[in-house]
């Protein structure tokens, strides 16, 4: 069996991350893996280490014949059994140029789809009745498609859980030190996009210093071109309350796992994330985590068994449960040890893998 992996651009991101950990698997199973992505980006030079066979084809703009008689030149070349799409865009292309082939379409959603374009949403629709299986992130976002788009086949809908590769999070070394003495040092790690919601964490830091809590917050997240408003604004409210000296954005890294391993605890919140891979790592590395009660990190964090919850936008609670964790930290740093060792059985990259291997001979079980 082989599945060719189709995506859009190798920038950094969590769907990319993760499928990087996805091709470092690729010895560990059965089947070939291959991948086939449109544009490059800062990530190449990762996919390109891992050896497996990458293949890039860009299309023109507008609607271009050529890009899809090519791609399906290649997926037949290579006997693909299984095009795997992880946009609705690559699962149209991969469609439209397997129509009359025996390979089946596969699509994953990342996402939610409040913020698509007009013709994004198009796409979205069409596709997601067409493909021979849907794979989502957890049940919650299933149930939000299932609802949205009326989807009836549960054959053809799966829950597949993101998966991390907890080996990523072993750190021997740190290459910055973030600790001054007799301040927590606190942090959160996501991107400045819709979808999360740092601005409550600001507000609740300005709650903090307010209660004569020393501390130093690490924001680990690059600001986005396309919505900088979303990082201006926690810049601007930032200065506004004084805590610029508390308060540090340290844009896009790479040694994360350094910087959350510093951490006294881990600070997230949501607008409506799918799934929140860096709530998991956070927890795998055993640091307090508290995250708001927005419907997935319920599920994710076993309602609140794994994490301490927060009522959504509501930084005076958050406030509340927080200063119950500066008056009990062995409480919390011994539950957070007791929840790495469950995060890590539940969500590691192994399983993930496992899963899809069930679902791709399931679906070639039916040809």
């Amino acid at each position: 069996m082989k599945v060719a992996y189709f995506l859009g651009t190798l920038n950094r991101g969590g769907m990319e991350t993760l499928l990087l950990d996805v091709f470092r698997q690729s010895r560990e199973v059965s089947y070939q893996m291959i991948c086939v992505y449109r544009e490059d980006g800062q990530l190449s030079e990762n996919y390109a280490s891992l050896g497996i066979s990458m293949y890039k084809l860009t299309p023109r703009k507008g609607f271009d014949f050529a890009y899809l008689r090519s791609l399906r030149k290649y997926f037949l070349s290579q006997h693909v059994d299984i095009v795997h799409a992880q946009h609705p865009l690559e699962a149209c292309y991969a469609w439209l140029a397997c129509l009359g082939t025996k390979i089946k379409i596969v699509q994953s959603f990342h996402g939610y789809d409040f913020h698509q374009t007009r013709k994004g949403h198009l796409i979205l629709e069409w596709m997601i009745h067409r493909v021979d299986l849907n794979i989502f992130v957890s049940e919650t976002q299933k149930r939000y498609y299932v609802r949205k788009y009326g989807l009836s086949s549960s054959e053809k809908q799966a829950v597949v859980y993101n998966g991390v590769d907890f080996n990523r999070l072993y750190v021997e070394k740190k290459d910055e030190i973030f600790r001054e003495t007799g301040k927590l040092i606190l942090g959160s790690v996501g991107n400045f996009v819709q979808g999360r919601d740092q601005l409550t964490i600001c507000r609740f830091l300005a709650c903090l210093k307010q209660k004569g809590i020393a501390f130093r917050f690490l924001f680990i997240g690059k600001k986005d071109n396309h919505q900088p408003q979303l990082y201006d604004c926690c810049v601007r409210f930032c200065q506004e309350h004084n805590l610029e000296d508390d308060v540090l954005f340290l844009g896009g890294r790479e040694d994360v796992a350094s910087i959350l391993s510093q951490l006294d605890a881990f600070i997230y919140a949501t607008d409506h994330d799918t799934f929140g891979i860096a709530v998991v790592e956070a927890i795998a590395m055993g640091i307090p985590v508290f995250v708001n009660d927005w419907e997935v990190m319920r599920e994710i964090t076993n309602e609140g068994e794994l994490a301490t919850l927060y009522r959504t936008k509501e930084e005076a609670h958050l406030l509340t449960r927080f200063m119950d964790f500066v008056e009990n930290p062995e409480f919390y740093k011994q539950k957070a040890r007791q929840s790495a060792v469950t995060i890590k059985t539940k969500y590691s990259i192994a399983r993930h893998v496992k899963m899809l291997e069930q679902h791709y001979r399931a679906l070639l079980s039916n040809i």
